[in-house]
């Protein structure tokens, strides 16, 4: 049998209106000095993809409208929430004050790995992500609820940001939805 692409009108999305109307997975994305316009876009499109409830941009993460960042986001700039903070630590402590468990993606003493660590699912979860080169600032990852790490087996010492947002945001919709338990 052979197996035929589905065109675009087949995919059964929602438009940006349904989006922001449908019911989020509980889980935030925080950008910590992101440098890349592309790496942003492909946040906010996988972001999309999976019903994240918000993006966060801190520090010198660019924000839309800006066309490198609309040309890999593809519109989703347009349906997911987000919001532009000059202080990630500042953004930190507001969800933890607000009961959002805060979990910095970093390579650090005591991290639990991705396929290790549990999630509730009356949670809402906020995740941080940091610059290409630096990583997530020291301050941000002390004062995080947990460090995840994202497990490598290669030569290499880190992922891209794009493909490590791909993996954990993966990971915790499957953990946080139904879907997990079908697959």
């Amino acid at each position: 049998m052979k197996n035929r692409k589905l065109k675009n009108s087949e995919l059964d999305r929602l438009n940006p209106e349904e989006y922001k109307a449908s019911e989020k997975t509980p889980l935030i994305i925080i950008l910590d000095n992101i440098r890349s316009l592309n790496n942003i876009g492909s946040v906010f499109r996988t972001a999309d993809a999976f019903l994240v409830k918000k993006i966060y941009l801190c520090g010198i993460t660019a924000q839309p409208p800006h066309k490198d960042i609309q040309k890999t986001a593809l519109g989703a700039t347009e349906s997911v929430d987000w919001e532009y903070a000059e202080n990630t630590l500042d953004v930190v402590s507001k969800l933890q004050n607000e009961g959002v468990f805060v979990a910095s993606i970093e390579q650090a003493e005591l991290a639990v790995n991705l396929n290790d660590f549990s999630v509730q699912k009356e949670m809402t979860y906020a995740v941080v992500f940091g610059n290409e080169v630096k990583g997530v600032q020291q301050k941000v990852v002390s004062a995080s609820d947990a460090v995840i790490e994202i497990p490598q087996f290669g030569t290499k010492h880190s992922l891209n940001i794009a493909v490590s947002v791909g993996v954990v945001v993966w990971d915790f919709f499957t953990k946080l939805s139904d879907l997990g338990k079908t697959i």
